[in-house]
């Protein structure tokens, strides 16, 4: 298949899966999709994040690049939506992997804070060792920046 297709069958296959909502092209871009993440588990499931996937014009040879839009108090999210995620790194890529994969291990990723993927070291801290005050603080900062849950 032409390389712009296969984004353009993913994008039909995770609009099928229901972890993200108003997913869409941004800007008509074939390589760029941006859409609302849904977390299931507290305290990031009070609200929606905004996502954005970028792919590489050498798709899916170079794994695409996930940003977060929505603040969000996680230690493997950076400051500048820039996520930790070792399945989207040069080093594990495969080119077989599906946006729909990338996306759920996303998902997962917010669901569940790993203290091994930092990019804050100090959240990631707080969360080992004071895992009530890191969920108390994770609950109000989605309160405060997550977008709204789509109805759904």
């Amino acid at each position: 298949p032409r390389p712009l297709c296969r984004p353009l069958q993913e994008l039909e296959e995770v609009r099928r899966w229901g972890g993200a909502r108003d997913l869409r092209r941004r800007d008509g871009d074939v390589l760029r999709w941006t859409g609302l993440l849904l977390p299931n588990n507290p305290p990031y499931n009070a609200g929606a994040f905004r996502f954005e996937l970028t792919f590489s014009p050498n798709h899916p040879l170079v794994p695409p690049r996930t940003t977060l839009c929505t603040h969000i108090y996680h230690p493997s999210v950076g400051t500048d939506g820039r996520v930790c995620q070792p399945l989207t790194s040069n080093e594990h890529w495969v080119p077989t992997t599906r946006a729909v994969q990338v996306l759920q291990d996303l998902l997962l990723l917010l669901d569940s804070p790993d203290p091994q993927r930092v990019l804050r070291p100090d959240l990631a801290r707080e969360l080992q060792e004071q895992p009530e005050v890191f969920r108390r603080r994770a609950e109000e900062h989605t309160r405060r920046h997550a977008e709204r849950r789509p109805d759904p």
